[in-house]
């Protein structure tokens, strides 16, 4: 299966030089190139898919497209998405209580030719944002029969080189998404219906829109009163009989943050949020002719402490409170193996500015102020948040995947190693160590052992024995991919 190439701005591209694929980054089943032409405002830069134009088109049309592109690392939040191409709009949710609005044009959406959006004042709480002039322009040009070039074209104010990072991010992103919707069709997954618990968190909300702009119907399982067609009311210990009526698969994320001090009342609660709803909610999708029943884990299986120790799924469990809580939670999933495929998806550290550990190191490593735990020798198995919700989407078609699945990138590092590339990709030392009595007085001994200083090298063994092809499987490009950083050097992911 072929890379895709997406080069930067060279002059060796036009003379089709290949030493030129040596400054770009590897993507995924096609051939592809990027142009960036610069100004001293705005800009204008071009990628090739290799997918057909009326394909890459619908991926825009589709809701969840413009949640897929929103870079992460920005402080923004997607309030709602413009309902038509044609003529709806946008809304960001900016600091302070601020929005951005962008407001589709009528008169220039010609599908699968172009679609344009320009910022709008909507209130007072538009300021300043709907004052700044910003046209996008979205255009898309055939370059043979199954290759497309997206062209953005920004005019405004804002300098160029203020925007090469959110396109670049932009770029990977709809390259990557597009070629995992072909691997599934390719597979026979056709437009399902999926349910979703959990559906608002991290995990959730990346893997809602990664489905909907697939084509497929997401059914978000909620546990307050639906606001919508595309919700359903989910009373984790009493589900109704009906909840799951014309659903094909279903995805269950939901789950009390395991973060925290380990108390008792603590621990009850994330065990409580997790074994019995499990339990039930997998039953109805068995009695419901649900096919696929794909249900969050934890490599908090394996134990705290496996040393050196590569671990596969099929490596024995460990000890402590994380192995107990996992086993009953997968055994809970499992009950229903004989009646429907079930995948259990033992998920490492997720990367991603938007939550989880990242979130939290991040401002402390920008100021300088980051470092090792402890003498930093503890394995961290880490995965970027489009390679976990990829998973997600790979079990819902790959009928090999079956039981427990690691979701962890293939290249594990020491906290040490983590703690010197997350430094290096913001541009700033990490000279202070945390002591290994410092996560203690939030966690509590119990805690800090099995979350902070925890040492597991786990390997995504069944995933390779798949084929299975990670979009960042090394940490520097992982965070730089997330963190907008992917401009400041040039080299392969």
């Amino acid at each position: 299966m072929p890379h895709a190439y997406c080069w930067f701005d060279d002059p060796r591209i036009a003379n089709g030089d290949p030493a030129g694929a040596r400054l770009g980054w590897g993507g995924m089943n096609g051939i592809g190139a990027r142009v960036v032409t610069l100004g001293f405002v705005g800009i204008e830069w071009s990628s090739v898919v290799a997918v057909p134009r009326d394909e890459v088109f619908a991926w825009f049309e589709r809701p969840g497209a413009f949640a897929r592109l929103a870079p992460p690392w920005q402080p923004v939040q997607v309030r709602s998405e413009a309902r038509s191409l044609a003529d709806g709009r946008a809304v960001l949710r900016l600091p302070g209580g601020l929005s951005w609005v962008a407001q589709h044009r009528g008169s220039e959406y010609d599908p699968p030719h172009r679609f344009v959006d320009e910022v709008v004042g909507d209130g007072l709480g538009t300021l300043p944002a709907g004052l700044l002039p910003w046209r996008h322009t979205h255009e898309f040009e055939i370059v043979g029969a199954d290759h497309t070039r997206v062209v953005d074209r920004v005019d405004s104010p804002v300098p160029g080189f203020a925007l090469r990072s959110m396109f670049a991010y932009r770029s990977r992103q709809l390259a990557d998404d597009l070629a995992a919707h072909r691997l599934a069709a390719a597979h026979g997954l056709g437009p399902s219906v999926v349910a979703v618990t959990g559906a608002s968190g991290l995990v959730g909300a990346a893997l809602t829109a990664l489905l909907t702009t697939g084509g497929h119907t997401v059914i978000r399982l909620v546990r307050r009163t639906p606001s919508g067609p595309d919700e359903r009311r989910w009373d984790p210990a009493d589900p109704e009989p009906g909840l799951l009526a014309g659903v094909d698969a279903v995805v269950h994320l939901a789950g009390a943050s395991i973060a925290g001090r380990f108390t008792d009342a603590h621990k009850r609660a994330i065990a409580d949020s997790r074994i019995e709803p499990t339990r039930r909610l997998a039953d109805l999708a068995a009695r419901s002719g649900v096919r696929t029943f794909v249900s969050a884990s934890a490599i908090g299986w394996y134990g705290a402490d496996r040393g050196d120790e590569p671990l596969t799924e099929n490596s024995s469990r460990g000890t402590g409170f994380l192995a107990d809580l996992v086993t009953g939670w997968e055994s809970a999933a499992t009950e229903v193996a004989d009646r429907v495929r079930v995948v259990t998806v033992r998920t490492g550290i997720v990367q991603s500015p938007r939550g989880g550990t990242l979130r939290l190191l991040r401002p402390l490593f920008t100021a300088g102020l980051g470092g090792r735990i402890g003498d930093g020798t503890q394995w961290l198995s880490w995965i970027g948040i489009d390679d976990l919700v990829e998973v997600y989407h790979r079990a819902l078609w790959d009928a090999n995947l079956v039981g427990p699945v690691n979701a962890v990138a293939p290249q594990p590092v020491t906290n040490a190693d983590y703690t010197r590339t997350l430094a290096r990709v913001v541009r700033r030392p990490a000279l202070l160590p945390v002591p290994e009595f410092g996560p203690a007085l939030l966690l509590g001994t119990e805690g800090a052992r099995e979350l902070a200083a925890a040492s597991q090298r786990v390997q995504p063994t069944r995933l390779q024995e798949s084929e299975h092809r990670f979009r960042t499987p090394a940490l520097d490009f992982a965070l730089r991919h997330i963190l907008g950083r992917t401009l400041d050097n040039r080299t392969q992911r």
